[in-house]
């Protein structure tokens, strides 16, 4: 999986438990993964072996810095509570290894790495409960519906996560060492399914607790268990992701696993079935991870005019890629590429919550064209002066337009940095190839193909936001811009 900072894909980092360090952010939506992920955060995730939401310009997986609020008390640093790694040679007997062979005592790591992984995320999944859920409940910082939409199905997870660490410690000998365990893997992933309600849940899970921390009360509580030896600088939000970042490192963890296995140990034959039923399960979770975080933006998009609607928003089941755009004029953005659609945006707040209200009219992928613009080619503000200047404010813009008939529609994006730029490019291109190929398959008919004859209200001038120099402001209330990102999704 890749991930990168800034652009907004339930996202990640995704192959790494949380860290406290510092990374670019970029999200994407194929299908799963973080809640969780061009997008408002800053960095694009995209759909790959692991665990990704839609590919989202922003980054989740970064832990958050909150900045100190007036009515927030100063607390002296804490000293951090780190977790020591362990070796399997270092904690059982170091005699037993000149009886095996190198390969052998690799294998043995490897297994003990996947027990020690099991045993540190039931403690983190019990210090989430005890540690925030549990308190914010007794103390009513929180409702405890809003408590059960965050945490969604968290409770869930830790007795099934218990079940493979005993069942992985019954196997091992008194020595230490384990000689079979594939069948227990065969026997125990099934049970993994329950992720999908979890990763799920995610976006809106994270969403949420972005909104709530607006709540001086939220706030401060959070960062007083920020500033707490037993957070190891990690926030909620990366304790609420650490089972997604679980569930990718599997595939790795059991090909460890399998590359030390003898040819002949028995164990090959189990891991292998591991291994495709792990790579399957993680396929249909990011699926539903990612059609779930595609319905959680459509129903958040707020429509000016019924001519604005569209069959293609409706039926998008998939949603690439979004996040944080400024057009040359400077005026920010949030775009959204779905399977068949691209939506242009504005981040509104109705009724205390993050909406998108569409800025202009969506234009279908079949149609639409783009442009790699060169540094500097662009005018800024309708003037030409941006021609002739290196200026920073002359770069990392690209062009779609979007003719049908008469009608033509361009916009100019400015992305974050050169890397989210090319990001978008590629989302929008291979947005396109895929669009081809479903309409040149006669067994997927497009829904395009079906909308193809239907009126597509648009102004009978020509719309052309380079040059746009009308004041928007009175079209759109003010923004009210979060940090949210969520992650694209795949397994």
């Amino acid at each position: 999986i890749m991930a990168h900072n800034k652009v907004f894909i339930w996202c990640v980092c995704d192959l790494q438990e949380p860290s406290s360090k510092r990374v670019k952010p970029l999200s994407r939506v194929t299908s799963l993964a973080s809640l969780i992920p061009p997008v408002k955060a800053a960095p694009l995730k995209r759909i790959g072996q692991t665990l990704q939401r839609s590919i989202s310009f922003r980054s989740d997986c970064r832990p958050e810095i909150i900045a100190p609020r007036p009515w927030s008390r100063q607390i002296a640093p804490a000293i951090t509570k780190r977790r020591d790694s362990k070796l399997w040679s270092e904690t059982f007997d170091v005699g037993l290894g000149h009886m095996l062979s190198s390969k052998e005592i690799k294998r043995q790591e490897a297994i003990f790495e996947l027990s020690q992984g099991e045993q540190d995320l039931i403690e983190d999944l019990k210090l989430a409960k005890k540690a925030y859920h549990d308190p914010m409940l007794k103390l009513s910082i929180m409702t405890e519906h809003e408590l059960n939409q965050i945490f969604g199905t968290l409770d869930s997870l830790i007795p099934l996560h218990e079940d493979l660490l005993s069942r992985l410690r019954e196997a091992r000998k008194p020595d230490g060492s384990t000689d079979h365990m594939g069948h227990i893997l065969v026997d125990w992933l099934p049970c993994l399914e329950i992720y999908n309600s979890y990763c799920s849940n995610q976006v809106a899970a994270k969403a949420l607790l972005d909104h709530k921390k607006q709540d001086h009360r939220v706030h401060d509580f959070l960062q007083r268990c920020l500033e707490s030896p037993f957070s190891r600088k990690l926030d909620l939000w990366n304790f609420l992701d650490i089972p997604r970042s679980r569930l990718v490192k599997y595939p790795l963890l059991l090909r460890e696993i399998l590359k030390h296995t003898p040819n002949e140990h028995p164990d090959r034959q189990h891991l292998h079935h591991a291994i495709n039923m792990i790579q399957s399960i993680m396929a249909d979770i990011n699926t539903q991870t990612g059609e779930s975080e595609c319905r959680y933006y459509k129903e958040r998009l707020l429509y000016l005019e019924s001519g604005q609607r569209d069959l293609l928003i409706d039926s998008s089941r998939i949603l690439s890629c979004h996040g944080e755009l400024k057009n040359n004029r400077g005026v920010k953005l949030h775009v959204f590429l779905f399977q068949d659609v691209l939506v242009v945006t504005r981040a509104v707040t109705q009724n205390e919550q993050l909406c998108y209200q569409l800025y202009r009219q969506p234009i279908p992928v079949r149609d639409l064209q783009w442009e790699d613009l060169q540094d500097g080619e662009i005018r800024l503000g309708g003037s030409i002066r941006g021609a002739f200047s290196n200026n920073e404010r002359t770069k990392n813009f690209f062009r779609v337009v979007f003719r049908s008939g008469g009608q033509l529609q361009t916009h100019c994006f400015q992305a974050s940095d050169a890397f989210n730029k090319q990001q978008w490019l590629n989302c929008i291109r291979q947005a396109k190839e895929a669009v081809g190929s479903a309409e040149s398959d006669p067994r997927f008919p497009s829904v395009q193909t079906a909308c193809q004859d239907r009126a597509r209200p648009c102004s009978d001038i020509m719309m052309d936001t380079t040059d746009a120099s009308a004041d928007l402001s009175t079209e759109c209330p003010p923004m009210h811009l979060t940090d949210i990102t969520v992650t694209p999704v795949k397994v």
